[in-house]
């Protein structure tokens, strides 16, 4: 466990932050949870968490769950140091009219490019121009992303030989390319958290595609060039003395100072060009969980009316 004042925690904003665990039980305490290790037993301020990552050695009791979802709070299932993640539990909002729009633009080949145009804009400040292919605006994306390493490889003086990495062997890679997996762990938890509890579909992606985490990596890397690239670099010039750790800790206080998780929703409602028709519609169902919405009917029609095309 990484954390032992947990009433210091950052909060990313009011009521919102994150936080790691491995190798504890978590348990509720009367209306709270616990996490109980060998050096004994820490309050976890569920109301105030956003999401709680379960590393490698952690158990959680049923009572756990359900108090932290009671509480708006997601739970990830991730590796070591938020490496990678397994599991999810759901998140806050119970509507789904958004997650609609989101299959509704990833579907459409026009709509999905224009998603991926606004993403690009909204990274490096550029328009590009609507007729480019989808291989033209990956190029102009992996032109500027490396640019962004050598711009930090400079300003640290940390040498820079390209994003390499072994997911079987964490110790192979250097220093700053292990400080970079720490940091984009770290950030894609929290983009997760914020995605899901928005009511969104982590799988469904408009670059990436093809995993569950998808729209994770996508919303993850509107923000690497200028939060977590820099931290990588700054960490890793400073020695590499439990140089992930300082990392994650870096990224949670720069996350916190960014108001980030108030900032990623609002992000992709802007990124998805939401209207606020969309945005409001189901709003009744996060006060009421088991309130029923309507059916479906398809558009032009009623209830009453008769289905064309089919047999009498």
């Amino acid at each position: 466990m990484r954390i032992r004042d947990l009433h210091e925690l950052p909060k990313l904003r009011d009521s919102m932050s994150y936080l790691y665990l491995e190798r504890c039980i978590i348990d509720r305490r009367q209306r709270a949870v616990e996490a109980i290790d060998k050096r004994g037993r820490t309050l976890i301020p569920a109301a105030s968490l956003s999401v709680l990552l379960l590393g490698p050695g952690t158990s959680i009791t049923h009572e756990a769950v359900k108090t932290l979802t009671d509480n708006g709070c997601s739970i990830l299932w991730v590796g070591e140091e938020g490496v990678r993640m397994y599991a999810q539990g759901h998140g806050e909002t119970r509507r789904a009219y958004q997650l609609l729009r989101q299959a509704e633009l990833v579907s459409n080949p026009v709509t999905r490019l224009e998603v991926v145009l606004r993403m690009y804009e909204f990274r490096f400040g550029e328009k590009l121009d609507p007729t480019l292919t989808l291989a033209q605006v990956r190029g102009y994306e992996g032109q500027r992303v490396r640019r962004a390493y050598e711009r930090a490889s400079r300003e640290w003086g940390v040498p820079w030989h390209g994003r390499r990495y072994d997911r079987h062997n964490w110790n192979a890679a250097d220093p700053i390319n292990r400080a970079l997996s720490a940091a984009n762990a770290a950030l894609n938890g929290v983009c997760h958290a914020a995605i899901v509890s928005a009511g969104y579909s982590p799988g469904l992606g408009f670059i990436h595609t093809g995993k569950q985490f998808s729209f994770v990596y996508d919303i993850a890397d509107l923000y690497k060039t200028t939060i977590t690239v820099p931290i990588a670099f700054y960490e890793t010039a400073q020695g590499e003395y439990r140089l992930e750790s300082r990392v994650r800790h870096t990224c949670r206080d720069a996350f916190y100072k960014l108001k980030l998780l108030g900032r990623i929703v609002s992000d992709i409602h802007h990124i998805l060009d939401l209207s606020k028709e969309v945005l409001d519609a189901g709003a009744a169902t996060d006060t009421d969980p088991a309130r029923p919405e309507p059916w479906w009917t398809p558009p032009g029609m009623s209830d009453s009316d008769p289905i064309q095309g089919g047999d009498a």
